[in-house]
Order: structure tokens, then sequence, then C-alpha cells
């Protein structure tokens, strides 16, 4: 699901999603920022309808994020996100075999087909950070601290075998 390379991006929605489980699984938090083409900006912030997994917030976020940018009138709308799992199996890369992930997935799918044109877009976590903080503000929790660069997971050093 992607926009053709030449078409004219004038008209293009985007539409940041993310959701956290705290504790993993446990209540949900959603987050989306959407931008519409004029640079209006709509965040949205709100507790999940239940408990459940990080996979089951994203899923949900994003759903009512995609509602929410359609009745704003988006039509064609760039989907940016950090969830792997979900982007894999809306891509169609991935097929889902546990409940409720399934259904969320036709769920989301079928609100998705409901745009003109879609494109799918993962990005690292620390280029979606105004949805996670959107996300973790749903359930009262601080946003997580910026990275620092240079300083990721430390790297493993090969001990010499002694001698």
């Amino acid at each position: 699901m992607s926009l053709p390379p030449e078409s004219d991006d004038s008209d293009c929605w985007l539409l940041w999603f993310d959701g956290c489980a705290w504790p993993n699984p446990g209540r949900l938090g959603l987050g989306a920022l959407i931008v519409a083409p004029d640079g209006r900006r709509i965040e949205l912030s709100q507790a999940g309808s239940r408990h459940g997994c990080n996979n089951e917030a994203e899923l949900e976020a994003l759903r009512i994020a995609l509602e929410r940018a359609r009745a704003e009138g988006a039509r064609r709308l760039q989907v940016i996100g950090d969830s792997d799992v979900v982007l894999r199996h809306l891509g169609g890369d991935r097929r889902a075999t546990v409940e409720p992930l399934c259904s969320q997935l036709q769920a989301v799918a079928a609100t998705l087909a409901g745009f003109d044109r879609i494109e799918l877009r993962w990005v690292p976590r620390h280029r979606n950070r105004d949805a996670d903080r959107l996300s973790r503000a749903a359930l009262g929790l601080p946003d997580k601290p910026a990275p620092v660069p240079g300083r990721g997971r430390p790297r493993r050093r090969r001990v010499a075998d002694p001698v």
C-alpha cells in the first residue's frame, strides 16, 4: 500500500501513531499525531478500552487515529510508526495467528481500505517521539529521555582467551 512516486503529495496527510502497555501486558495508552496538508496538528492521547500488550495498544492507537483522520477529511495518508509488527502485518509481510491481534488487524485493514491512497512507513523509535509522548501521557507516564548521540547499548567486548 503506497502512494505512486509521481503523485502530487500536496493533499497528503501525515499520521504518526504509537501505543504502550503499562505494565506489558497491562493498561493501554494510545497516542497519535495527525498533520493536515495545511500544517494543522491534531494530537490524540487517550487510555485504551481494555488491558492488553503493546502490539494491541499500537493497533488500537492506529485505528482511532485513522478514524479521526477520516472524520477530518483525509483521503490520502502517510501512516508512520515504529511498530515493525503492525506495519509488517498490514503490509502483508506477516500473518498474525493470535487473537485478539487478528481481529484488530482486520479492523485496521478495513479502515485503511476506506482511504484513496495509503503509504505505510516504519521509522526508528527515536523518530516517533510525539506519538510515543502522547501514548505515555494517556497513562500518566513521563516522557522517555531523549537519546544521547553515541550512547547506544554498550557493545560486547571480546575477551581474549587466557594464555
